[in-house]
């Protein structure tokens, strides 16, 4: 059963069940945002995390999007795309001003984001890296993004976002 909780940040941090990372990042930087939580199955379909949390929260995939990191050669960054479609390299990396960009391996990833695959979110991440939210997300008043733990989503205005991370946007993803 999927729960949603709608939490502003303050100062003293209360409000909001998990303490991760990103929830920390969020209410430290003042941006109000909403909890979404769900029963994570560990039997998670083919599909991908992002489609569970769609289908689990009963919200439209194009309005929930998947933190992915990709490897430069010289840094990894952050593409931020929608859980209905995929990361497209090649625009990630003219997004960020390289010639090739390919995805980093799942142990790197984990490592220097914080996270666990699955949990991955953009906020709060061990490792600052540049990042780039597919520009789908404009649409949108609220998206969802990972809260840092499987089961767990947060949704924030794509403009507070993009403050908070000093991301930019562009057409990173493909259908």
């Amino acid at each position: 059963m999927a729960k949603r909780n709608r939490h502003a940040s303050d100062s003293k941090g209360e409000g909001s069940k998990g303490g991760t990372p990103a929830i920390v990042q969020l209410r430290k930087a003042g941006v109000p945002f909403a909890t979404y939580e769900y029963e994570h199955s560990s039997d998670h379909m083919t599909d991908g995390y992002g489609v569970e949390a769609a289908q689990q929260l009963g919200l439209d995939p194009h309005q929930i999007f998947k933190t992915l990191m990709a490897d430069t050669g010289d840094e990894r960054v952050i593409g931020i795309v929608p859980v209905s479609g995929h990361l497209d390299l090649k625009a990630l990396a003219a997004a960020v001003g390289v010639k090739k960009a390919v995805m980093a391996d799942h142990d790197v990833a984990q490592r220097e984001s914080g996270y666990v695959l699955g949990g991955i979110s953009p906020f709060g991440q061990r490792t600052r890296h540049r990042t780039v939210l597919d520009d789908s997300a404009l649409q949108f008043e609220t998206i969802l993004v990972s809260g840092g733990k499987r089961g767990l989503d947060v949704g924030v205005k794509p403009a507070d976002l993009l403050a908070v991370l000093h991301a930019t946007a562009a057409a990173i993803a493909t259908w």
